[in-house]
């Protein structure tokens, strides 16, 4: 078990994925620039791409992690933009659809080629690249395990 006390900025791991997001984030707005596309947008396009049907508003923020307070002005830039078409439900008019429009689908290539050419100079390989994500995403895992654990002790 790893004992580690806090004494250098640059010894700390949460500053490490702290800098590198932030380093993330202004790569991918430069890159994403001439779609008119920030990240958050982009990987709800990456959602929506993947998974090629009618989604509901709840299903996708849950698949991004995001609350509606922060997904509907996001959906509103992308439908004013031409991304995504949004629908209420005709059974439940509480239940707002999200769709791909045919502008959505023809960049759909363009935009990943676009992405896959700007991280060739990370100079990562497959192999070192699906570890950091699979490391990345076992420490977000143990972490929303700890934070609904101290969520719940302050109720």
């Amino acid at each position: 078990m790893l004992k580690h006390k806090p004494s250098h900025l640059e010894d700390e791991l949460c500053f490490a994925v702290y800098s590198t997001q932030k380093l993330y984030n202004r790569f991918y707005s430069i890159v994403l620039k001439r779609y008119g596309l920030t990240y958050v947008q982009y990987a709800t396009m990456l959602v929506l791409w993947e998974e090629r049907r009618l989604m509901m508003v709840k299903e996708l923020g849950e698949r991004l992690k995001l609350d509606s307070g922060t997904l509907t002005p996001l959906l509103n830039r992308l439908e004013k933009q031409g991304w995504v078409v949004r629908n209420r439900n005709l059974e439940d008019g509480r239940c707002v659809m999200v769709e791909l429009t045919p502008k959505a689908l023809s960049l759909e290539h363009d935009v990943k080629h676009h992405i896959q050419d700007c991280v060739l100079p990370i100079e990562m390989t497959e192999s070192e690249y699906r570890e950091c994500v699979n490391v990345l995403y076992e420490i977000s895992d143990k972490l929303e395990f700890i934070n609904g654990y101290l969520l719940g002790k302050e109720e």
